[in-house]
This record gives structure tokens, C-alpha cells and sequence, in this order.
């Protein structure tokens, strides 16, 4: 039971006891601590003086600047270096590589009523690859001299060089520039290299180097990570709304912004594993920006130097459109699908002389299959022929035709119908 004392903080319940002190006991208390005092200030002194203490304000008075060899004068008898060695890993690697990203115009003819006249429609960056003799090649992105009447690559030091297509990928989003001349010799002095992207680990740092917001920022450096491998992005290539294409792509979260596209993501080897394509830009969205890993780069540069093109294995199949676009009467009345039939692509209109007119398919057939693989849409059908046949390859073909399955085989030809 409590009692009637009262609760208190642990530090009132003191149990010294407490006694008056009289006057002369204070006085003297405070005599003795005077001398003591005073006795301490006289024995310190000599030692103060010599350590300089007792001129520290005169010393704090006189500190300047740095001057020109990074020296800091801090009072008249020292002098204190302050410069500071900021060499790292990244600005290694940016001086080594820096030269070889370049910008990238496009230059478009004018309108009916300025048809004299050519404007600049936008700017990129690409990559210096490779150089024999007086020849160099670039490396950027499709949407990047897309509809380009002219083209010029803008280097390190402001000079603007005239450039040539030599060929361009609308699916990989991929373009190769020539430039020829005795000028290559004299202005053009790095070439990147390409290092593996399948070797590149997440979580390692990349570094991004390109033309944000155009020219006007030209050689820009971004920091970031490798965040993750093997994204598919959808990609509508027509602006139909659609997606016409799935990009195998890497992301990363150093920062990617207009102009960056064609850039460089560099390892910390200083070796170029992706050409920067690409971010997602949402208000929500911070940190997703997207590049061409170096597995693609590199064999789809290789067939546009030498034939300006990609050359890739077609059915002869003209606009083929997924059969989600279809609604559920047409995919009952006009194709007589059966219910349990909700994915597939519709061939709308078939090249004549072509291996799926050979093969006997028809316009409204609708394909399921491809060698067994179950196809959903277009961009499956595209990726199957793109990633896992060649010309001259043979195609097993199921598909629908008025409600009845039904199967073909045709040989795939080139591109070049």
C-alpha cells in the first residue's frame, strides 16, 4: 500500500544530509580559489606564448585564398597546402573515352513553302567505332536520323563534319554513319571499343556519356548502375498505338535524357556494353533508362557497314495484325474461330510470288503456330522468324482457316521480295 509520502524524480531522493554553511567558511572557500587560480595563469603563460595560442587571432586575421599552386597562406610563418587529388576510376575513364561520343543533326528539307531551305529536326549522339585510313564509323540510333535528308556528327571540340548513312535498323533501332576524308585524320583521335554486355553483372557501375537537350551539352557524364538485363520494352514502331516490336534491352539509373539516344554506357574498363536508346518518362518514374547491350550492337553493325541493311527471313505475310485487334463478332462471323481460340495473328494480305503464297496461306488465315511454337501476336511471330530462323530455312506453319486446322510448310527467302 503507498503511503502518504509523495513520488518524486530518483535524483530528489538524495539521502545525504544537508547542513548550513556559515559565512566565514564561504569567504574562505572563495579566497583560496583566487590564488590557486592565479598560481595556474602564471605557470601556463610561458607555454601559451611559445605555442603560438595567444596569437591566434592575429593568425586567423591573415588567412587568404588559395592561390594559383593551391597554397593557403594562413598567417606569417605557416603556409598550409590544401590541394586536393580528385583522379578517380570515372574521370580515368571519361578522359580516355570522352572524344569518342559525338553529337549527332539531323537535317531535313524544308516545306512546299520553304523547299530552298534545310532545318535542323533534332539532335542525338553517337559513338566513334572504328577507323581505317580516312574513314570512320559511327554508331547510333535509328529514330535518331530518321527521315534525315543530311546528316552531320558535331565532335568534342564544337566541329561539325558532314556524315553519310550507310545503312539503318528501324527493329533494333540501330544506324551506322560513315565519315571519309582527310579531316578524320586530323580531328578524330578515339575510338571506343566494345566490351562483352553478356559478362556485365547488375549492380556494377556504368557510366553515360552523350548530348542531353542537344548540343548545348554536349560530353555529358552520368553515373549510375547496371539495374537490370533482358528487358523486353514493347515499341510501337508506326505510331499506329500499337506495339510492333519487343526491345531486349538493358536499364540502368544513370540519368538518360533527350539527346542521350545513340550515346555510350561504358564499364568502368572504359569498354562500351550498350548504346543508350531509350527511358521511360512518367512523372512517377525516376531512374529507368534503357540500352542496346553489345551482343546486338555488334552483329547488326557489321551487316549495315557491308550491305546497308539487316537481312532477316520473311514468309511473305504483308501487315499480319494480332488477333486481340479482332472483336469477338468477327472472330465468330468472318473467321470462325472456335471459342477456345482467343490469340493468334491474322494475314490480312499475302506478297504474291512469295514462300506463304507457295505454301497455300490466304488472306483471313490465322496462325497459331510456328514449328510447334505457340504464337500469340505479331511481335511473337516477328521474334521467332527474326531470333530463330535464317533464309533458306524450312517453316512449319499451323493456322485457322474457316474454323478448320489446318498446317503448310514454306522456305523462308530474304527480305528482298
Amino acid at each position: 500500500m503507498i503511503g502518504d509520502e509523495a513520488m518524486g524524480y530518483y535524483d530528489d531522493h538524495s539521502t545525504r544530509s544537508k547542513r548550513p554553511r556559515g559565512r566565514a567558511s564561504i569567504v574562505w572557500a572563495a579566497v583560496l580559489g583566487v590564488i590557486i587560480g592565479a598560481v595556474i595563469v602564471l605557470v601556463a603563460m610561458p607555454m601559451l606564448v611559445q605555442s603560438g595560442w595567444l596569437n591566434g587571432a592575429d593568425q586567423s586575421a591573415s588567412t587568404s585564398l588559395p592561390g594559383e599552386d593551391g597554397t593557403v597562406e594562413t598567417g606569417p610563418n605557416e603556409t598550409r597546402n590544401v590541394k586536393v587529388d580528385v583522379t578517380t576510376n570515372v574521370t580515368d575513364i571519361v578522359e580516355k573515352v570522352q572524344h569518342a561520343v559525338v553529337g549527332v543533326v539531323n537535317i531535313q528539307g524544308g516545306n512546299f513553302w520553304q523547299s530552298d531551305t534545310e532545318m535542323e529536326a533534332g539532335t542525338g549522339s553517337g559513338v566513334i567505332y572504328k577507323k581505317d585510313g580516312n574513314t570512320a564509323y559511327v554508331v547510333t540510333n535509328y529514330h535518331v536520323i530518321q527521315q534525315a535528308s543530311e546528316v552531320e556528327i558535331s565532335l568534342y571540340d564544337g566541329t561539325r563534319i558532314p556524315a553519310e548513312i550507310r545503312g539503318a535498323d528501324v527493329f533494333t533501332d540501330l544506324a551506322v554513319l560513315v565519315v571519309e576524308g582527310e579531316q578524320v585524320n586530323d580531328l578524330i583521335d578515339t575510338v571506343a571499343t566494345f566490351g562483352n554486355s553478356d559478362d556485365a553483372k547488375i549492380g556494377e557501375p556504368v557510366i553515360a556519356i552523350g548530348n542531353p537537350l542537344g548540343l548545348e551539352f554536349s560530353g555529358s557524364v552520368t553515373q549510375g548502375i547496371l539495374s537490370g538485363k533482358e528487358r523486353a520494352i514493347p515499341v510501337d514502331l508506326d505510331g499506329d498505338g500499337s506495339p510492333d516490336w519487343q526491345a531486349d534491352v538493358m536499364q540502368t539509373d544513370a540519368a538518360i535524357n533527350p539527346g542521350n539516344s545513340g550515346g555510350a554506357l561504358f564499364n568502368l574498363d572504359g569498354q562500351v556494353i550498350g548504346i543508350n536508346s531509350m527511358k521511360i518518362a512518367q512523372s512517377a518514374v525516376e531512374g529507368l533508362g534503357f540500352s542496346i547491350p553489345t551482343d546486338t550492337v555488334i552483329p547488326v553493325i557489321k551487316d549495315l557497314e557491308t550491305q546497308g541493311k539487316v537481312s532477316r527471313p520473311v514468309m511473305g505475310i504483308l501487315n499480319p495484325q494480332p488477333l486481340a485487334n479482332v472483336d469477338s463478332y468477327h472472330r465468330r462471323e468472318t473467321l470462325n474461330l472456335p471459342d477456345d481460340i482467343s490469340s493468334g495473328v491474322v494475314v490480312t494480305e499475302v506478297a504474291p510470288n512469295s514462300p506463304a503464297q507457295d505454301a497455300g496461306l490466304e488472306q483471313l488465315d490465322v496462325i497459331i503456330e510456328l514449328d510447334g511454337t505457340q504464337i500469340n501476336d505479331t511481335i511473337d511471330l516477328r521474334k521467332y522468324l527474326y531470333n530463330e530462323k535464317n533464309v533458306g530455312d524450312s517453316l512449319d506453319v499451323t493456322f485457322y482457316r474457316s474454323g478448320q486446322q489446318q498446317s503448310t510448310t514454306l522456305t523462308l527467302t530474304s527480305d528482298e521480295l
